[in-house]
């Protein structure tokens, strides 16, 4: 720290909050403690009685804090331009990441912690494998020290090897097949209320319904039909409803089974939706089976997965045993999923 005139600190940091008071109008820092004297600020200071001001001495092998902001912020999203991410300017070490468009946020949470394990830096950010809208706020970063060394930012930079610690994946336009299942709805016994929940779900996605089609509790229909969406219709995702429970009558995992498709799980350890069934036919395509609470429950197991699948991002049964922790829905008077800990581990 070293005391110099105010005209001669363009370019130095400044050590401490410079507080202007006016009486009755206020009585706050018009520059921050980091802050990088510009010449434009040199006359306001000057006018807060600022002749004289304490600066930092840069010294060999340090950074100040906002240098390595911006280290830190390229840690998160790379070096490279990306569409999908919006930053904040840097002030007092710190910038705010935004997501530049609708998508499937991913987090590398070894990389977050092998980085907050480092100390005198910090990245925060919300929880990963869930949907964001362009705007949403994804994570902050923040060097806690005025300086740090050069050597501690580039070993944690080191440690991403050039792999980003957040990922934006966009939704994909996908082609859907809807096959509501179930003789009660197939004889006319009920209404089919469950097809406009699937469709209200894939309004918040860039999803189109190509066909839907209403059958009985005969599993090589159902087979039939789901190989028919796929292979005439060119349907991306096909989703069936009913028929998932152990019911005798109930045919649809068996159904699935038999088209060729690999079978990820059938069952989750996720309230609601415990009887979901997730299957991936040639190519990736995926092939859902969905319990009966996602007719009636405000969120479950099918909200949870749908990110990921209009992500074209593959859900693998060791994922889906994960979830058993945050898995319970607490059914809160007022959602507001995925701002809970639904589905969080």
């Amino acid at each position: 720290m070293k005391l110099i005139r105010t005209e001669d600190a363009v370019g130095q940091v400044l050590c401490h909050d410079m507080t202007q008071i006016i009486r009755g109008v206020t009585k706050d820092a018009v520059f921050r403690k980091g802050h990088i004297v510009r010449p434009e600020d040199i006359p306001v200071l000057l006018s807060i009685g600022k002749d004289h001001i304490y600066v930092w001495e840069k010294q060999e092998g340090m950074l100040h804090e906002d240098e390595a902001a911006e280290i830190l912020c390229r840690m998160c999203i790379g070096d490279r331009e990306n569409a999908c991410f919006v930053r904040s300017g840097v002030k007092e070490g710190k910038i705010e990441i935004l997501a530049g468009e609708d998508g499937l946020l991913k987090v590398n949470r070894k990389l977050l912690y092998q980085i907050n394990s480092l100390g005198q830096m910090m990245i925060a950010v919300r929880h990963g494998n869930l949907p964001v809208k362009k705007g949403d706020k994804l994570a902050g970063t923040r060097i806690i020290p005025l300086v740090i060394e050069e050597e501690k930012m580039l070993r944690a930079e080191s440690l991403c090897g050039g792999e980003p610690i957040l990922q934006l994946m966009p939704f994909k336009n996908k082609r859907v097949g809807i096959l509501t299942t179930g003789n009660e709805v197939f004889y006319g016994r009920i209404e089919d209320t469950f097809t406009p929940v699937i469709e209200e779900k894939l309004s918040e996605y860039p999803a189109r319904v190509i066909a839907h089609e209403i059958l009985g509790d005969d599993h090589e229909r159902i087979t039939a039909a789901i190989l028919h969406m796929i292979r005439e219709e060119g349907a991306d995702l096909v989703i069936c409803t009913g028929g998932m429970s152990v019911d005798p009558d109930d045919r649809t995992p068996l159904a699935i089974k038999n088209t060729g498709a690999q079978i990820v799980s059938y069952g989750a350890p996720v309230l609601p939706g415990a009887m979901f069934l997730l299957a991936y036919y040639e190519g990736g395509i995926p092939v859902l089976g969905l319990p009966g609470c996602v007719m009636y429950a405000k969120r479950t197991i099918f909200d949870l997965v749908l990110p990921r699948i209009m992500a074209d991002d593959p859900v693998t049964a060791m994922e889906l045993a994960a979830l058993g922790e945050g898995g319970l829905c607490l059914s809160c008077p007022v959602c507001t999923w995925p701002n809970c800990g639904f589905g969080k581990a």
